[in-house]
């Protein structure tokens, strides 16, 4: 069978994008695919310029409509799917990146998802390690290694079109059901777990992000279900209930 496209509601984010023509001509790509919504954090740009607008041609509806948000926390807080592209290859040893075809392959494999994101970085330095640690899987494009850096318009467009590509391709297995945890569920989760773990003298304030995080990445790695993050949130919420009345006796 032919798959359509079994998520709805996809969101192209873009953080700090300093150039209005870049984002001009992001939201006319956004017309090309369908996308449902652009948003865009804290720019660095006048994105309703006459420049991003000539740019966007049949995609000013997406400039006029776009949301904005300070953070990119609050951008992808309602998504249930969160990918991040990251050009960086300076990245540290405990990182982790996919093949965009590994994953896309993978998001295709689901029956539906109602709101995907795909975060794209600030076009001189990408994305803070604080900042793909909230998306759900990571990857970057390929490029040469004499010149990495992509346009910024230019990695959107390749990424839209590779996932347009891939869900519109033959398939022939069952599709899954989606239940993975979304990365608020986890970012949340996880301020959670470090609050624990340093008023039980575990972490170190100025040692505690660095370990949260590698505990974090083990989890995305896992593709932890909602169900399977709730388990560990619930065991949280007990030794929080117990420190709690152990003080009152």
């Amino acid at each position: 069978m032919i798959l359509e496209k079994n998520f709805s509601n996809l969101k192209v984010i873009l953080v700090e994008p300093n150039g209005p023509l870049n984002v001009g001509s992001v939201a006319r790509l956004c017309s090309n695919f369908e996308v449902e919504e652009l948003r865009i954090v804290s720019p660095k740009c006048d994105i309703f310029s006459l420049e991003a607008k000539k740019m966007a041609l049949k995609g000013q509806k997406f400039l006029i409509n776009c949301r904005i948000f300070d953070n990119l926390e609050k951008a992808v807080s309602d998504c249930d799917l969160v990918l991040a592209s990251c050009g960086r290859i300076d990245v540290s040893k405990d990182s982790f990146f996919e093949s965009s075809e590994d994953i896309f392959n993978w998001t295709i494999s689901f029956k539906k998802i109602k709101n995907l994101a795909i975060i794209f970085g600030r076009e001189d330095r990408g994305l803070t390690n604080s900042e793909l640690l909230l998306a759900n899987k990571t990857f970057n494009i390929p490029t040469s290694q004499n010149n990495p850096s992509l346009n910024l318009s230019h990695a959107v467009s390749i990424v839209l079109y590779e996932l347009n590509k891939y869900s519109k391709r033959n398939i022939n297995r069952e599709l899954e059901v989606f239940n993975l945890a979304s990365s608020k569920l986890i970012h949340d989760s996880f301020l959670e777990i470090e609050e624990l773990l340093l008023g039980v003298g575990y972490l170190l304030k100025h040692t505690s992000r660095a370990k949260i995080s590698k505990f974090k990445k083990y989890i995305l790695r896992a593709n932890t279900s909602m169900d399977e993050i709730n388990v560990l949130r619930g065991i949280v919420h007990q030794i929080n209930w117990f420190l709690d009345n152990s003080k009152n006796k």
